[in-house]
């Protein structure tokens, strides 16, 4: 197969964002990832493996080139530091265990620096969709079927089927293939006069931001809380959070401020976002649990807190489509600012199932680290007894003390 990842910049845009603050004050943390296919039944074969291997190992030969550098260099928050290590910096496939071991026919750990294996985890899941729906199945009928459902999307958004106000593309780590996610970025933003009340405002990729000249979006991911916040052993893990969102603020101050609210459970959350925290980023992020109710209660938050929620943003992330975006937009229209990151829907809607693949992180520093997201199904933590002890360290937190600190 021809290389499948063609730049360093095709990750999304949230691990510069935390690759930087990363560099500036994590740079000797070490962290595990590890692979999951959650699809039933489905399993990769050792052909399949073989080539996913050899799409890693040419995606480990590349480097940022001074074009891709200069376009990280003119987005405000990114720090000529950083600049200058990227241009020092390159994948390691030494970093990667890639074997069949596994129920699914495929399992891939990496182990190194967080610099570094952070910066595999979307690259990585792209080759490993890409290696599956063009040898599983027939491709060029699979892209027919993604350009008809692309067209119907459009068309909705166009005679107002659906309104969903501003919305960016989010499906790289689960998009059909390269080529299908730059038709559906190109046309779903080529198409933003002709849309009643919505606007694709651009894209994770920042590679396809880039070549397409489109907003690259994307702030924090949950390894941010997991790592600052369980990685360090002086740390009390049920202020995660806490450690999370000062850290950042060390690194962007009021610039690139998005929140990611459900690592350890949103209301554990909430104890930390305090009057300082909600006033100096610009929002916070849904990824989990029911998200009017989610919303419901960061809006009736901010105004506890005694700021207004129409200066706020939610953006909403979690597994959406069009039809659930409108029904959101239309219950918070007016009330607070809405924004939406929508992936697989848009990046690999075919006739066939799409993949529901992760790469998270398992470890930090030798200890187990875990997600308690909102929902029960979404954590990877190999320990259950470590899951355990985190469920109990939140509970008494939430139960023995009051208010934000």
């Amino acid at each position: 197969m021809d290389r499948i990842i063609n730049s360093l910049l095709e990750t999304d845009m949230y691990k510069f964002s935390m690759g930087q603050a990363i560099y500036h004050q994590f740079s000797d943390y070490k962290t595990t990832w590890s692979f999951k296919c959650r699809n039933k039944d489905m399993k990769f074969t050792p052909e399949m493996v073989e080539e996913i291997k050899n799409q890693i190992l040419m995606y480990c030969d590349l480097r940022f080139t001074e074009e891709e550098l200069a376009y990280l260099d003119k987005i405000a928050w990114i720090k000529g530091s950083y600049v200058d290590f990227l241009r020092l910096w390159k994948p390691r496939f030494k970093d990667f265990e890639i074997t069949t071991d596994a129920e699914c026919g495929l399992a891939i750990n990496t182990y190194g620096t967080w610099l570094n294996t952070s910066m595999y985890e979307i690259p990585t899941l792209a080759i490993v969709n890409e290696v599956y729906f063009r040898m599983a199945f027939d491709y060029e009928k699979l892209m027919d079927s993604f350009r008809q459902k692309l067209e119907e999307k459009v068309q909705w958004l166009v005679d107002g089927t659906y309104v969903i106000g501003n919305f960016s593309e989010f499906g790289l780590r689960r998009r059909l293939s390269a080529e299908a996610q730059e038709l559906a970025v190109r046309r779903l933003c080529e198409s933003n006069g002709l849309y009643k009340g919505s606007r694709c405002v651009g894209t994770s990729n920042v590679y396809l931001a880039m070549k397409n000249n489109v907003l690259p979006v994307g702030t924090m991911a949950h390894e941010w809380i997991m790592c600052t916040g369980q990685g360090n052993p002086r740390h009390n893990a049920a202020y995660s959070n806490y450690y999370a969102l000062r850290a950042w603020v060390n690194e962007y101050k009021i610039k690139n401020g998005t929140a990611l609210t459900d690592a350890i459970t949103t209301d554990c959350f909430l104890r930390d976002f305090d009057e300082e925290f909600a006033t100096l980023f610009s929002g916070v992020r849904h990824d989990s649990g029911d998200p009017i109710e989610w919303g419901e209660k960061m809006i009736a938050h901010y105004e506890k807190l005694g700021i207004d929620p129409k200066n706020k943003t939610l953006l909403f992330s979690d597994s959406l489509n069009f039809e659930k975006a409108s029904a959101i937009y239309a219950h918070f229209n007016g009330r607070v600012r809405v924004a939406f990151g929508i992936g697989t829907y848009i990046a690999n809607d075919t006739e066939v199932e799409p993949l529901n693949i992760v790469m998270k992180t398992t470890a930090c520093n030798g200890s187990d680290v875990a997600k308690i997201s909102d929902v029960e199904g979404k954590g990877m933590c190999k320990n259950p007894e470590y899951v355990d002890w985190l469920k109990r360290t939140i509970k008494w937190r939430m139960e023995n003390e009051s208010g934000a600190i």
